[in-house]
């Protein structure tokens, strides 16, 4: 994903972002640069665990590279969501 640039990051970012907070429907709750942060920590979170399992994640493509923001931005949300929820109830 690094090959992608900055502007790369943004545009691929804030959709996977998106698309993961529809997922985790969280979408209500944020905005367009917090889908374009969640996207990009997404994309870390998903490379870091494609790398776990013996993936190569790098000239994966543009679709690859999305698909991993996608994974790490469902993950990430998933563990925000479970210790707000805790947070609450405490």
């Amino acid at each position: 994903m690094l090959g992608l640039g900055i502007i790369g990051w943004i545009i691929i970012g804030g959709l996977a972002g998106w698309i993961g907070s529809k997922i985790m429907n969280t979408d209500e709750r944020m905005g367009l640069m917090l889908n374009i942060v969640v996207g990009i920590i997404g994309g870390l979170i998903g490379g870091f665990m494609l790398r776990l399992f013996g993936v190569d994640v790098n000239g994966g493509g543009l679709i690859f590279s999305f698909i991993t923001c996608l994974l790490g931005a469902v993950i990430l949300l998933f563990i925000v969501k479970a210790v707000m929820g805790r947070s609450r109830t405490h």
